[in-house]
């Protein structure tokens, strides 16, 4: 299914994306200023192992190719550990990072708006952030639905016309 026209926003375009540096595997980190300078996809997921977040993330990750025709990074997100990621990024053979709000639980997730107090997950939401670190478009998907990547995709052209004029 794929991010329609009644998409719902969670930030409006033009906020402050917030920083954060989490956890990418064992002893590394990633922090969102590190790829300012481009534009950056964050996609918040509830869990590695569940069937539509698996299809989520394979789809994204057979669009890689087309995100990084933008020149943006990929970055998934959710309260699953390290290890979890690792062996699913492995099993998957994904190509960007995985980083575990983890510790403290959601504290990343909240920030953006993303986080289910109630079952203790992530919402699967999206953002794209341009280059100076503002977020460009956001979505928050129906429960249990794949929004597909037509939304990122639209969002990133129009992150690229604005910089052409």
């Amino acid at each position: 299914m794929a991010a329609d026209s009644n998409a719902s926003s969670i930030f409006p375009a033009g906020t402050r994306a917030p920083d954060f540096t989490l956890p990418s595997g064992l002893g590394t980190t990633v922090s969102l200023k590190q790829y300012r300078g481009k534009p950056v996809i964050l996609a918040f997921y509830p869990a590695d192992w569940s069937p539509v977040c698996g299809d989520e993330l394979a789809l994204f990750n057979e669009v890689l190719d087309e995100f990084k025709e933008h020149e943006a990074q990929l970055i998934g997100i959710s309260v699953d550990g390290i290890f979890c990621h690792m062996a699913f990024a492995e099993a998957r053979k994904l190509r960007f990072p995985l980083l575990a709000d983890f510790e403290p639980k959601g504290a990343v997730s909240t920030l953006y708006d993303s986080y289910r107090t109630d079952v203790g997950y992530s919402k699967r939401t999206l953002f794209v952030i341009d280059e100076q670190g503002a977020i460009a478009w956001s979505y928050l998907s129906p429960e249990g639905s794949n929004p597909g990547a037509d939304g990122i995709l639209k969002a990133l052209d129009n992150l690229k016309k604005g910089a052409a004029r």
